[in-house]
């Protein structure tokens, strides 16, 4: 890269190395042109009224890239489906956004390694978030005004490695959920519940479906039956609440397992929501609800359900990862999803 002084009608398509300040006295002090601006014919007029007669500008070597270029090139190599970048690339920066309503997903091992290069920076939100359709997910950008080629391939490179993309929103593919509350004191009237109030509003927010509520007593047939019920129904997920202890009269564990689930997992390392179940059955999913999810806004539930909901299967492996930032802060305003809980991977 090199500079060199030019009258500055003959500057059109060569790149600003500094910020062109215009004063106008009692209305404007500050930057017309920002460092890296390419000039065009119509900024002639303007550089004049700014004192520029001549002006310094950049050639770029052959294998040099200028940062919007640099920016313009992560963005392609980054985006998935699902997500789509802002059409305007100034001063070397990248916006990206949600396309549609999902959760996003972030490949942190290709983000780590891009950032690793130094020059080329990548910032993204948490992975496994539900956003919404205009979301900002990302931003990435250029650090120097001019990237040497070969980096950016690299960065492209490494991209490439991932075939869905280092950047996605997963669409919803579930579509109805059933409920069902269990627990006699429910059932035969000896209190009120306090399940369905909290859960049938955090499905609805998803765009579900809720088929239900039905309640059963703790017994372990009946359980079963409903389960069942609801997935005759077309639920897709079924959300079973209370019985989840090793209290003798808790029997939820039990009918579910009376299913032959493919894949069950019970017990988590997040806290609220130590006695969190999950059970498969082909592409129909169970999740046992521990008597948490009454008494706190956020818990287990929020970082397994939209995982579920996007068609994501769920092993130990995963779950056991959550145990690193899996404990609530209790804080005395609940700003979740602005918040770390669940959010170490």
């Amino acid at each position: 890269m090199r500079s060199k002084l030019i009258p500055v009608e003959e500057a059109i398509g060569h790149v600003l190395p500094h910020d062109v300040t215009m004063i106008v006295p009692g209305q404007f002090k500050g930057a017309r042109f920002k460092k890296g601006h390419i000039i065009r014919e119509e900024d002639i007029p303007i550089l004049k009224a700014c004192g520029k007669d001549h002006i310094y500008i950049l050639e770029l070597d052959p294998d040099e890239l200028h940062e919007d270029e640099v920016a313009l090139r992560l963005a392609k190599a980054c985006c998935g489906e699902g997500v789509t970048f802002s059409s305007e690339v100034r001063e070397g920066k990248v916006i990206f956004k949600a396309e549609r309503d999902g959760l996003f997903k972030v490949e942190t091992e290709a983000v780590f390694r891009i950032n690793l290069l130094g020059e080329i920076s990548l910032s993204t939100k948490h992975n496994n978030l539900w956003v919404k359709k205009g979301d900002q997910l990302a931003g990435g950008r250029a650090i120097p005004l001019v990237v040497k080629e070969s980096h950016v391939k690299e960065v492209e490179r490494i991209c490439s490695e991932y075939s869905q993309g280092v950047l996605r929103v997963l669409p919803r593919k579930v579509n109805s959920a059933g409920l069902v509350i269990t627990g006699n004191e429910v059932f035969y009237g000896r209190i009120e519940d306090a399940f369905a109030p909290r859960l049938i509003p955090k499905l609805q927010s998803f765009g579900l479906n809720v088929l239900g509520p039905l309640f059963a007593p703790d017994d372990r047939e009946f359980i079963r039956s409903s389960i069942e019920d609801l997935f005759n129904r077309g639920a897709e997920v079924v959300l079973v609440t209370g019985g989840m202890s090793i209290d003798p009269d808790d029997v939820t564990r039990l009918a579910i397992q009376d299913l032959n689930p493919d894949h069950y997992v019970y017990g988590t390392p997040v806290l609220p929501g130590n006695m969190f179940l999950y059970a498969s059955l082909g592409d129909r999913v169970i999740l046992g609800i521990p008597a948490c999810a009454m008494f706190f806004k956020i818990t287990i539930l929020d970082l397994i359900l939209p995982r579920v909901l996007v068609g994501e299967w769920i092993a130990r492996e995963d779950i056991a990862r959550l145990g690193h930032g899996g404990f609530c802060y209790n804080c005395p305003e609940c700003r979740y999803p602005i918040c770390p809980f669940g959010k170490a991977c």
